[in-house]
């Protein structure tokens, strides 16, 4: 059984969680306050407040004026959502699911078969289980970040559907810049930099027959106010887009912009393929000239990373000649600097 949008499954009680972040969106509130405010003990609202501290949520505590955001940004929210997108984009998106928490947007895409027209999406606020490339786990705390997954039909062969991660990850660099984020550049296979530090990734999965039609899930991550003590335990160096962002960012605004252009790039890709994206790739290419380091199936070879051939493969030399990378369980580490 699906949860509701927002469900708060994990803290029983008579508030839930976006509630709660609501209540204090506006400014600083007492715990006598918002008791008074959901009718629960004071001891309810502070187990409540130190639940979204856990998950990862800066909540301050000012002893004259009490629980304060340390960052508000509005909660995700369809509503606001398809009010910032244009009519063609929203008469494509056949559903939209936001949750507060769920495990991971890519389990509940997959579970799903992807709409004859159109796309479907999932959102949500936290993952408990939120899949990166390789198995990784993506740090998820509230009001932080974009875990976004999209199902896709596309009427072709599998095959056709080679180097889609790379147009996808040029669909959303070029967005994110639209909407004033410079700085942006894509780590090969598909890892979105900013200033030469990670703020997002994007993961595909494929299903379908050799001669199609093809259902794609894209799912896509990006830290935005992901803060310094929240992401403490990722394992590289990392960026969220607010860190140098001279505009205040809505994600609302900002997932509108990107299902938008994501919509324009499929239909592009269907019908043009990798080709159509290969030039703005390579312009965005962060590793293009870098001395780096490639690890496959246990096996780790140092060289230089050579840009990519036109589909879509790491073109990579080392002291035995040039090579063909294609992503798999291939990681590429900058070893430079």
């Amino acid at each position: 059984m699906r949860k509701p949008a927002y469900s708060d499954a994990c803290c029983p009680g008579a508030v839930d969680n976006p509630a709660l972040i609501n209540a204090l969106m506006d400014g600083p509130k007492s715990g006598v306050r918002l008791a008074a405010e959901f009718g629960v003990s004071r001891a309810a609202v502070w187990k409540r407040i130190e639940h979204l501290r856990e998950c990862g949520l800066p909540i301050d505590t000012d002893t004259q004026r009490g629980y304060r955001l340390a960052r508000p940004t509005p909660l995700l929210a369809k509503s606001a959502i398809l009010a910032a997108m244009d009519a063609a984009s929203r008469y494509c998106l056949q559903s939209l699911q936001v949750d507060f928490e769920t495990d991971s947007t890519q389990l509940r895409a997959m579970k799903e078969p992807a709409p004859e027209q159109g796309i479907a999406v999932w959102l949500a606020e936290m993952q408990t289980a939120g899949q990166g490339r390789r198995g990784k786990r993506w740090c998820s705390p509230p009001l932080a970040n974009i875990h976004c997954s999209i199902n896709r039909r596309f009427n072709v062969p599998v095959a056709a559907m080679s180097g889609f991660s790379l147009a996808c990850a040029v669909i959303i660099v070029q967005s994110l810049q639209q909407q004033g984020i410079a700085g942006l550049t894509l780590k090969w296979p598909n890892d979105l930099w900013l200033q030469g530090r990670k703020c997002g990734g994007l993961l595909i999965q494929l299903r379908g027959e050799a001669d199609g039609p093809c259902d794609v899930t894209l799912g896509f991550g990006i830290n935005v106010h992901l803060s310094r003590q929240a992401g403490v335990g990722i394992d590289q160096d990392w960026a969220a887009l607010a860190e140098y962002s001279q505009i205040a960012l809505d994600r609302n605004h900002l997932l509108a912009g990107l299902l938008s252009a994501l919509l324009r790039g499929f239909e592009l890709f269907e019908s043009d393929g990798l080709p159509a994206f290969i030039d703005a790739w390579r312009a965005l290419d962060a590793l293009q000239g870098r001395a780096v380091q490639v690890e496959e199936a246990g096996r780790v070879r140092i060289g230089r990373a050579c840009g990519i051939g036109d589909d879509g493969a790491l073109l990579f030399e080392d002291a035995k000649g040039g090579h063909r990378l294609h992503s798999g369980e291939v990681s590429v580490r900058v070893s430079d600097g």
